[in-house]
């Protein structure tokens, strides 16, 4: 994917910075829209809209996008009964009613030969139930309905994909509460790949997986699967 240029919608933390990296690893200009300090590219927060127009303003008139990755979320975690429509209404604000109002808009900036790849990250907790997830699975639910429509619109420009993680290595992970062990353990345990190795894994993702059934995914090999979508030769995956 040399030369090619990636806008990456993320956090550049976790898994936005594995993205990040991998796809430069690989040769692609990588575009940073984050919130966090740790970045150095041109901040943006989605949740303003004057600021999300300026960014697809910017991104449309100096770029052509080859690559567009969408990570940007929150999950905001309650019980049902303590969830306020106010904050659902800002969870699915931000993870999917900003993200089709900047995409409506930048898909003008992909080429019109079918070479565009364009992948939403989203979740498997939109297929498998966890607890005090009402509003961010429901984000993530839309968020890959909509993968199913945008490429029978976009098909000339780009493919459309939707990854769905499963756990991760990230903090979140380790600092799970003990409510949630019960449905990560079914996931890990699920996952062909799961068990950890003395001579690979770290002491502490050994002892992490223990009481988790496995270990997670590591952030590089989500990233890796991201840039598999985004290779010339997963072009026919679309949808």
């Amino acid at each position: 994917m040399a030369q090619l240029t990636c806008v990456l919608e993320s956090k550049f933390d976790g898994l936005g910075a594995a993205l990040a990296h991998h796809l430069a690893a690989k040769g692609a200009n990588v575009v940073i829209n984050y919130t966090s300090d740790a970045a150095t590219a041109a901040a943006t927060d989605l949740s303003q809209e004057l600021e999300a127009q300026h960014l697809v303003r910017t991104l449309v008139a100096q770029f052509q996008i080859d690559i567009l990755i969408s990570n940007a979320g929150v999950i905001n975690p309650a019980p049902m009964g303590s969830v306020t429509l106010l904050d659902f209404i800002a969870t699915f604000d931000l993870n999917t009613a900003r993200r089709f109002s900047c995409h409506r808009q930048r898909f003008r900036a992909f080429p019109n030969d079918r070479s565009g790849c364009f992948v939403n990250v989203s979740s498997i907790k939109t297929s498998m139930g966890f607890w005090w997830l009402s509003s961010y699975a429901s984000t993530k639910g839309a968020l890959e309905a909509m993968t199913r429509v945008w490429p029978c619109e976009l098909g000339e420009r780009c493919a459309v994909n939707s990854t769905n993680p499963g756990t991760m290595a990230t903090s979140m992970y380790i600092n799970l509460l003990n409510e949630m062990l019960e449905k990560v353990w079914l996931l890990n345990d699920m996952a062909p790949l799961a068990a950890t190795r003395e001579s690979v894994d770290s002491e502490q993702t050994i002892a992490a997986a223990k009481p988790m059934g496995g270990r997670p995914a590591y952030l590089e090999e989500v990233a890796g699967i991201v840039g598999l979508l985004c290779m010339p030769e997963a072009g026919w995956i679309t949808g």
